[in-house]
């Protein structure tokens, strides 16, 4: 059914209110300071008085598209492996510790970066940086215990994407979109290497990489910048120094013609993947033209699938220019990154609908904005949930946090948030017409379709009972 158009300008309304009054309680928060300690290792400190608690994320700047080919997944593996002690720590000990300092932490790994937080009360920030440190200059385990933790991320594939046909798809999907860039691989690993990988491999990894001109501490909330620094370089700074390995480039090469997978499972519905090879951001502050084209593809991906009522779920969930085509469907743009970036249009086609019928369709809203381009209320709309996402943000100590490392992970400044937001609200529909119509054509387009086949055999649990998954 569809809202009176009097409700949607109130909820409009409203969005601009909290954004004004959310603005208007941080407007006089310092602004994020950057530092180098004395090995190299940088530290960012945002003060947030709001609360007496602190997030504390200590950022490595290594992922999946530093590993080589066989030894896959070992990034997250050595993650794991991260919270199995030191010389003066047990497995475990490090979580038991910050739980009872009342704190909560984990980790994750990506294709860029792996990244370790903790959020707790702002008056324990210290032990933190004393654990986080010590794990990092001496992480040790024996080798039984990396085949335990081995065991654990194989469960962790197995549940998330052996037994997934949708995960399956989008794995081997991803593998053809890339040819020759490193994301090609899964950041889990492809389970023959994770059946081969050795403990000395991820010690190699954790030796050559956790070096502290690789690395990132990152403190925001209830702190004194002057204390927090003297505590990192008394802290961080004494791990000693190390040169970071050399970074070979790796790029993906230019694709020459349209390819096309499809992928057989025993699955109930279709699915369909349209990604096209795309210019990404160099920096906030660019002007070349990849990157002006990458602020405009943004703003297509946001107009395609960017709010309740967008383009892709009028046209196709809701079938209001025809029939109704599909279950869902939606538009993503990686707009930075370390490797290279895609724009991607998904569907899942409804009931009785051809998959051909979908990728047609999906093809036909990008031809549309081409053709007719995009409306002022679309753009400004846009706009408007673009702002007061970025606001709602700082109510996170956690979240400011973890876009000021990421953006450090990119090689950008403290001041990327600002930069990248005034370049966002810059781009004209008239920019985003121009893209629509000069970078989709079929040469850089990689076509997925998951077809249903009752003939293929599901995935069978393995026999015995199944390691339980960590945390992290």
């Amino acid at each position: 059914m569809k809202r009176p158009f009097h409700a949607g300008v109130a909820r409009w309304c409203m969005a601009l209110l909290l954004v004004v009054s959310a603005t208007a309680a941080t407007a006089s928060a310092p602004g994020p300071q950057r530092f180098t300690l004395s090995n190299g290792m940088t530290l960012i400190v945002q003060p947030d008085r709001r609360a007496p608690t602190v997030a504390h994320m200590l950022w490595v700047r290594v992922g999946a598209m530093d590993e080589v080919d066989g030894a896959s997944g070992v990034a997250h593996v050595l993650e794991h492996m991260m919270f199995k002690g030191t010389p003066d720590l047990k497995p475990g000990e490090f979580s038991r510790r910050v739980a009872a300092l009342g704190g909560r932490e984990n980790a994750f790994t990506s294709r860029d970066a792996t990244a370790y937080h903790q959020q707790l009360a702002s008056q324990h920030l210290e032990a933190v940086m004393r654990l986080e440190a010590d794990r990092f200059a001496r992480n040790q385990w024996s080798d039984e215990e990396f085949r335990k933790e081995l065991e654990v991320v194989k469960e962790e594939r197995r549940q998330r994407t052996e037994e997934s046909p949708r995960a399956r798809f989008f794995e081997s999907f991803t593998a053809t979109v890339f040819q020759t860039s490193p994301y090609r691989r899964p950041v889990i690993g492809w389970m023959s290497d994770l059946d081969a990988l050795t403990p000395q491999d991820a010690r190699d990894f954790y030796r050559r990489w956790y070096v502290p001109a690789n690395a990132a501490v990152v403190i925001a909330g209830d702190v004194d910048v002057a204390r927090v620094r003297t505590l990192a370089e008394s802290i961080y700074g004494r791990i000693p120094a190390h040169a970071v390995p050399e970074r070979k480039p790796r790029d993906e090469v230019a694709p020459q013609g349209p390819r096309r997978i499809e992928f057989r499972a025993a699955t109930e519905q279709a699915l369909v993947a349209l990604a096209w090879h795309m210019p990404k951001l160099a920096a906030p502050d660019a002007q070349d033209a990849g990157s002006q084209d990458a602020l405009a593809l943004t703003v297509l991906s946001a107009v395609l699938d960017g709010y309740g009522v967008s383009r892709l779920d009028r046209a196709l969930v809701q079938g209001s220019t025809g029939s109704r085509l599909a279950d869902s469907a939606g538009a993503s743009f990686g707009l930075t990154g370390r490797g290279p970036q895609l724009f991607t249009l998904t569907a899942v086609p409804a009931a009785g609908v051809a998959p051909e019928q979908v990728i047609t369709a999906l093809k036909a809203e990008v031809a549309r904005i081409a053709r007719e381009g995009i409306s002022a209320a679309e753009l400004q709309r846009v706009k408007t949930q673009w702002t007061a996402s970025e606001t709602y943000k700082l109510d996170s100590v956690f979240n400011q946090a973890q876009e000021l490392g990421s953006h450090w992970v990119n090689g950008w400044g403290v001041d990327a948030s600002p930069q990248l937001m005034a370049r966002l609200q810059a781009v004209t529909a008239e920019q985003v017409q121009s893209v629509a119509q000069r970078l989709f054509g079929d040469d850089h387009l990689t076509t997925g379709v998951l077809v249903p086949d009752p003939t293929r055999p599901r995935t069978a649990a393995p026999a015995g009972p199944r390691p339980a998954l960590s945390r992290h």
